[in-house]
Order: structure tokens, then sequence, then C-alpha cells
């Protein structure tokens, strides 16, 4: 029986502490908050997405950084693995759209609870409230194996502070360059604020720099007071993260992906058909949501007064592309406090991926966010947690 310290008591740092202890250990887990899984309890807008129920080569095209480190890990660990763990600690889950999975009464609290239940039914020892300030404080108390599962550091009112990159650096483990991930960005000007609040579904949206398109992808988007989020968005974060620090980007949405140019053409024809004496103002009401329409006018050049029959040819082409280009300008990411995940982290060179423990430094393991991991939206970082964590618990 080995004594097994867990530095963080997150998703992966309670994952781990229950494997760690049904493998025969003793376990302790520190935790600096005054409970467990504080981020755990805002992920997925307090509904917490657990995970992603694709095969196992959809999870892996999914991640952005080092997918091949997490072969061992996804396969050692698999998303039915971790589904019915939860099933049988009594927290029934869903799959909606996307295969995304959540629990059934859509309160991440019963996630956490799943995950407090069966450390209690374990023996895992918890300790609230108690930064660990060095891996050698851990290691002077006779702790044989180290766990740290201190996550990243986005959302850092839940206590994600760095403090896992600080070990690693004590430890000369190379650290890549951290950046927020998952994020949304300002915006340029004052469009974001007169659309706060409006959602658009079901649009494509593409990020620039110059002429080279750096991202492209289609699904839901939102518009904030200082600029733009939602899924599509936050995605679009992660391949944007570099050339954004160089200046600005362009952001051009196609409102209408689903109709050619001719198509809509036709489409706008047959509006202005059926209300050929109304005013332009008045005909656009089936075509956008209605806090749309005023920007669309505005940027269209058209005078919301004119009458539709007398609109050119050329004012609808300008018309059209404005419905198929709405473009804007991206000027940075918002900071660490509204970032899902860290991009980067502990370099996975330093780890070996059939346990997550330090190939230079034996008996201590890295686990979660606070390696160089990192997904797309729709469950797959969680996936990423109860993975790396599993493989570290059972090799204690």
């Amino acid at each position: 029986m080995s004594k097994v310290a867990v530095v963080g008591g997150g998703a992966a740092g309670m994952f781990a502490s229950i494997f760690a202890a049904r493998n025969g250990n003793e376990v302790h887990v520190f935790e600096k908050n005054e409970k467990l899984g504080k981020k755990l309890f805002i992920t997925g807008k307090g509904r917490c997405n657990v995970t992603n129920a694709a095969d196992i080569e959809t999870l892996l095209a999914n991640v952005y950084a080092n997918p091949k480190f997490l072969y061992s890990a996804f396969y050692g660990c698999s998303n039915d693995m971790v589904m019915d763990f939860f099933e049988k600690e009594g927290c029934p889950l869903k799959i909606e759209r996307g295969d995304r999975v959540f629990p059934l009464s859509d309160h991440s609290s019963d996630i956490i609870a799943a995950l407090e239940r069966a450390m209690k039914k374990e023996g895992v020892k918890i300790h609230l409230h108690h930064e660990v300030k060095s891996l050698a404080e851990l290691k002077n108390k006779g702790f044989d194996a180290i766990i740290v599962a201190t996550g990243g550091m986005s959302y850092q009112a839940t206590g994600s502070t760095g403090d896992g990159y600080r070990f690693a650096k004590d430890l000369d483990m190379k650290v890549t360059d951290l950046v927020p991930g998952l994020v949304p960005f300002n915006v340029e000007g004052e469009i974001p604020k007169m659309l706060q609040g409006l959602s658009l579904k079901n649009v494509t949206a593409a990020i620039y720099d110059g002429k080279k398109e750096l991202y492209k992808d289609f699904g839901e988007m939102l518009f904030t007071h200082f600029g733009v989020s939602g899924p599509l968005i936050l995605t679009g974060s992660s391949f944007v993260s570099k050339q954004i620090k160089k200046g600005p980007l362009r952001l051009v949405i196609d409102l209408k992906p689903a109709l050619t140019k001719e198509q809509l053409d036709a489409r706008l024809l047959r509006e202005f058909e059926e209300g050929k004496n109304k005013q332009f103002k008045n005909v656009l009401g089936s075509l956008f949501p209605s806090k749309l329409i005023p920007v669309m006018i505005d940027l269209s050049g058209i005078e919301p007064e004119k009458k539709v029959n007398e609109i050119s040819r050329a004012e609808r082409e300008t018309f059209i592309n404005l419905i198929k280009g709405f473009e804007l300008t991206i000027t940075s990411l918002r900071g660490w406090n509204e970032a899902i995940i860290t991009r980067g982290g502990v370099s996975v060179k330093e780890i070996n991926p059939s346990t997550m423990e330090c190939k230079n430094h034996p008996g201590i393991y890295f686990v979660g966010e606070v390696l160089d991991l990192d997904a797309k939206t729709g469950g797959f970082n969680l996936q990423i947690a109860w993975s790396t964590a599993y493989i570290a618990g059972i090799s204690v």
C-alpha cells in the first residue's frame, strides 16, 4: 500500500483519487477551496457536459493539442467507461445534439455528488482549505506518490491560478506557452452592443488574417456587449490565439449558408414581389431576427423607407454580399476569467502516456488541464481530464 497525495479536488483530482484508492492505496486529496469541484459546478452553464458519446477516433480528432499522446488514455478509460461510472454511482445521463453527454437532471451538482460518494466509499481523505505550496512539502510528509491535478489558468475565480506549472518548473520540466482557450472575442465598433443577447443559429463563421483563412465552421454564435461568443466562436479562438496577438483579424459571418447567392437572390425577389409596395425596412422580417434588421439596413446603404420595387439590381447584389459576408473586426481574446480551458501546459514530452508519470521524476504524476492538452468544446476537454486521471490512478 502506497500513501498517495492528489493536489487539486477538481474533475481530474477527484477521479484520480477514486481509482488510486480502489488500487489499495491510502489517498489524500488537498484542495485549497472550501469545496470540491468548484469549476465543475459552473461548466456547461451549470449543466456539466460530462463527455462526448462519439467513438474514440472522433474524440481524438477533436483534440487540438497532442492527440497522439492520448491514445493510451482514451483507450484505457473510454467515454463509455466514464458514462458507466456515473450511471453506477447514481447519476443517470442523457445524450444531446452533437453527442454531448449531460446529467439527466441538468445539474452539475449531481456529477460532483456522484464523485464525492465514490470517494467516500473508497475511503479517500479530503483536506479542504489546504493549499499545497510545493511538492517537497508533501514528500516530507511521507507521501510515496503525488498526482498533480491543479487545473490550468482558466476561470481563476474557482482557484485555477497555475500552481501546477510552478510545481513543474520547480522540477525543471518544460511548460509550453499558456494562452486562454475556448474564449470569447472583443470586437471593434458599436455593432455588438446593438446586437447584445442575439443568438444566431446555423450560420458559418470564418476568421481571416488578411486574405488567409485561419478557421471556418458552422454552428451557433452569440453577440455580447463586448463582442462575440457561443460555441462557434469559442472553438475558433483556439485556432487564432497566436495570430490575434499580432493584430486585429476579420470575422466573416455567412448568415444564410444553406443558400447560394443565386438562391438568395431568388428568395429576395420573391419577398420583394410579395411586398412590392412596402418599404425596404418592412420586408425583412422573415429573413432576419428583429434585432438584426436595423443593423442590416444600416450596413446595406439602402434607405429604410425606399419602396422595394425601386431597389436596383446593384443594391440587391450589395445586400446579398452583406448577408453572405457580414464582417466584423475582432481585436483581442477575452481574459483568463472567461476562458473555458487553458491552451498550453506541462509538456507531454516529459510524461509517460501510459501512466501519466513524469519520465525524470518517478512517483510524480500530472493529469488533466495542467498538461499541454486541449480540445474542442462539446465534452472533449472533460474526457481528457477523466482519462488522464484514471490512468494515473491505476498506476500509482
